[in-house]
């Protein structure tokens, strides 16, 4: 079953119906200030933090489920009767609706009763504010005489505080009306700097900023009093809880448009001018005014709008794909690249599964979004890899968050996920082989953000490097910690307090027992990757060293973490393994099949291979592959959080889609594109559009987990958007299945794509050259003969080109030997 399609041509997912399984959502925003906005209006808006800049309140886990938001109400003066064009939160029965999301914008329209309306919501790039683009429509053959009412809740700034510290809250509500706008103002009498502000471009027939006064005694957002009377009480917020609304009154005849505009954003001032005139409680003005008249005339709002579209065009643009699949077309093109970067500005913060308030950046999360984004924002990769380097603790160890406001680790969660420091080198590496910036290795970056502190970045990744060897257990594996990737594998925590925390609960055992096989496999690759970076920059010895190591890791791999058919994926407290076929439940993982080949192992004797038939026997279900079979049936203290889930969930044998792009990867390097792509498939958001009433969520983005099939749940998704699937699934296709990958010293092209493709065109701008790559299969295989400008080139590395040149085009026969 659909509740939408697909609008290829412009970039949208076209919602044709608004209750949807769960609220399908998009992301407004950027840079700096971010909204999120459901399919019928609900969401938040925020600057920078989620937590600390909070501008707008909203209920997680509410009833709705999606309840509050940018709700605008329509009323029939006339008759009484009123309605939200969005749906909600009136849920008034609409004649029409429809919601597309498109890139960074959003836009409802419905018509009712004759009366037709679109809400247009969108951040202008470069500013810290939204715009509501409100235009309203008489269909019917009379005078319309309607009010519009527009409504958000002000957030009093840190979302945690706001949700619990009521005792101070219900008394510091502040707000100042000038000019017709509401500046929200709560705290800025003392140590705040910043206000919200909610304009309207029309006059006003009244306003309201307390909450109980719009919506009366004992009533909610579906039946305000304000509305339902038509008549604002043009309230003066005083401690409670501060809204913003306007009311504007229009009389508009048969066929008649109008258009409003309402401009919601953030302002600060510096602390040394925070009031006008000096000595007052007044909001100094002088410099958001300005702003707010800008974006509140018409043909302002068109010309934003029209550069975040052309901000897209650029972004989008860096790689497109015409194959033969449409479902790989517009994940290619548009979705997958999309939410990639919302990734990069979100991590795993804010999403209607994120609260916002208990996360910052992860450590370990930003640098694995980072390599789904560093070629549509290089610039912006660089200051991301610096930022987290420089919370690196000097043990190479890190902080598994940082906050992004202060740019610090998060002292509440702390480090000791023994895998974190080792994805620094990945993220590194994958933005040299975009860039070929190589001056980024000799940036000074802090340590724990101690000025002072400051080492060549390189030496940052040494002390990844480092840090590993320096925590080895019995077997010469490395130690988990806390942790590794999966965070719910917590071998060294017992936790049996209910409702502690499994990340940051005090350690039961000391940590020196309980290792990791993953760990171990993305050593080996993280080390090979710094030995190529060492090798480009002359340092043999390192270079020698590093190849040394990982070798040396691949064989204890071999001999304490090889089952006999596949890789195990740890060893418990007690040395016992975990992940083995002498295990009564948890017998295979997926984690360390995917890594352990990425990084070399098995490729040269069929053990690769042999793992990979493991998976697929064992792990592979219709919806996906699972994380682990069989299914923990009960909760056990020495594997942690992992057990605590029912069977079928989350890190409980669900279909953790972060990990099943490894498996896509790994079959691709062992040349077999159709398994890749087979998988590719099963778990692409376009191709589940058809099961949405199955897959519930969002039909054009990743999630992270789909039930798995140890549950009657089975292929239904939870937590969208903001998930490393993003990321990596965009690898696995971009890079190993349609094979067009950036390297140090070019631009590789090894497709490993289905045998019944005849082949695909792309482009790809690299190092500001763009390359029209047209790929022909001349034979089965995955052999590869390169042309570039019609000269043959051998190997499967396009050389750089020469400065001056902008354009390359280069031709790919597959299967030629």
């Amino acid at each position: 079953m659909r509740f939408g399609h697909f609008d290829d041509e412009h970039r949208e997912y076209v919602i044709t119906q608004p209750d949807t399984p769960l609220p399908w959502i998009n992301y407004l925003g950027s840079e700096d200030y971010f909204g999120l906005i459901s399919n019928t209006a609900g969401g938040y808006s925020f600057y920078r933090d989620a937590r600390l800049r909070r501008l707008t309140r909203y209920r997680y886990n509410n009833v709705p489920f999606d309840n509050g938001g940018r709700y605008i109400y329509v009323r029939d003066n006339a008759s009484g009767a009123f309605w939200s064009p969005s749906w909600q939160p009136t849920r008034t029965a609409l004649d029409t609706y429809e919601c597309r999301h498109g890139m960074g914008y959003t836009t409802i329209s419905s018509s009712k009763d004759g009366i037709a309306t679109e809400s247009r919501y969108f951040v202008p790039i470069g500013e810290n504010l939204e715009i509501w683009q409100f235009t309203v429509t008489n269909q019917r053959e009379t005078e319309a005489d309607l009010s519009i009412f527009s409504l958000i809740e002000f957030c009093l700034w840190d979302a945690n505080d706001d949700a619990t510290n009521y005792q101070r809250n219900f008394n510091i509500g502040q707000v100042e009306i000038e000019d017709e706008v509401i500046y929200h103002k709560t705290e800025y009498r003392e140590r705040r700097d910043h206000v919200a502000y909610f304009a309207c471009s029309e006059p006003l027939a009244g306003y309201d900023t307390q909450r109980e006064d719009f919506l009366g005694a004992y009533r909610g957002w579906d039946d305000p009093a304000a509305v339902a009377d038509g008549v604002s009480r043009n309230s003066e917020a005083l401690g409670w809880a501060p809204i913003g609304s306007h009311h504007v009154k229009l009389t508009l005849a048969p066929g008649e448009s109008r258009r409003i505009v309402f401009v919601l954003g953030y302002h600060e001032n510096p602390k040394d001018a925070k009031f006008d005139p000096p000595g007052s409680q007044r909001v100094n003005k002088i410099t958001v005014k300005p702003v707010i008249d800008r974006y509140l005339r018409p043909e302002e709002v068109e010309t934003a709008f029209a550069e975040l579209a052309a901000y897209w065009d650029g972004i989008l643009g860096v790689y497109q794909v015409q194959s033969p699949d449409p479902d790989t077309d517009r994940m290619v093109n548009v979705w997958n690249a999309y939410q990639c970067m919302v990734t990069f500005n979100m991590s795993r913060s804010a999403s209607f599964y994120e609260s916002g308030i208990g996360r910052g950046l992860g450590f370990r999360d930003s640098n694995q979004d980072l390599l789904g984004f560093v070629h549509q924002v290089p610039e912006r990769a660089r200051r991301r890899t610096l930022d987290l380097a420089a919370t690196q603790l000097e043990t190479g160890g890190a902080y598994h968050q940082y906050q992004p406001l202060t740019k610090r680790g998060n002292d509440a969660v702390g480090g000791g996920f023994n895998d974190d420091p080792a994805w620094l080198i990945l993220g590194v590496a994958a933005y040299i082989k975009e860039t070929g910036d190589w001056s980024i290795l000799d940036e000074p970056v802090t340590y724990d953000s101690k000025p002072g502190s400051e080492q060549p970045l390189y030496e940052h990744l040494q002390r990844s490097v480092t840090y590993t060897l320096d925590r080895l257990g019995p077997h010469g594996l490395p130690l988990i910690g806390r942790a590794d990737w999966n965070d719910c594998l917590n071998l060294n925590i017992f936790s049996a307090e209910p409702g502690e925390s499994f990340q940051v609960a005090p350690l039961a055992k000391d940590g020196t027992v309980a290792e990791s096989v993953f760990i171990a496999g993305l050593f080996c690759l993280a080390a090979r990757e710094l030995a190529d970076i060492a090798e480009h920059r002359g340092l043999a010895d390192e270079v020698t060293r590093y190849l040394a190591e990982a070798d040396k890791m691949e064989a204890t791999v071999w001999k304490h973490g090889w089952d006999g058919a596949w890789f195990r994926r740890a060893y418990d407290a007690f040395s016992r393994p975990i992940g083995s076929a002498s295990c009564e439940e948890g017998q295979i993982f997926i984690e360390p099949q995917g890594i352990c080949i990425m990084a070399g192992l098995g490729l040269n004797d069929g053990r690769a291979v042999q793992t990979l038939d493991s998976v697929g026997e064992r792990l592979a279900t219709e919806h996906g592959i699972l994380l682990q079979q069989p299914a923990f049936s009960d909760y056990q203290l020495r594997l942690g959080e992992i057990s605590s889930y029912p069977p079928g969930f989350k890190e409980n044998a669900s279909v953790f889609c972060h990990t099943n792009p490894w498996i896509m990867i790994a079959e691709a390097i062992v040349g077999r594109g159709d398994l890749a792509y087979d998988y590719y498939k099963r778990i692409n958001p376009s191709t589940r559009e058809a099961i949405s009433e199955v897959h519930r969520c969002e039909p054009y983005v990743y999630c992270q987990t789909i039930a798995g099939r140890d549950t009657p749940k089975h292929g239904e998704a939870k937590n969208s958007w903001l998930s490393g699937t993003a990321a990596w699934n965009y690898v696995a296709i971009t890079q190993w299945i349609l094979g067009i990958r950036p390297a140090y010293d070019g631009l590789e092209i090894a497709p490993v794509i289905p045998a019944d493709w005849d082949g695909f065109t792309a482009t790809r701008i690299f190092r500001g050259v763009t390359y029209t790559i047209e790929v022909e299969r001349a034979g089965p295989g995955n052999a590869v003969a390169l042309a570039v400008d019609g000269k043959p080139v051998a190997g499967n590395v396009v050389p750089l080109s020469p400065d001056g040149v902008d354009a390359v085009t280069v031709s790919v026969t597959l299967g030629a030997g």
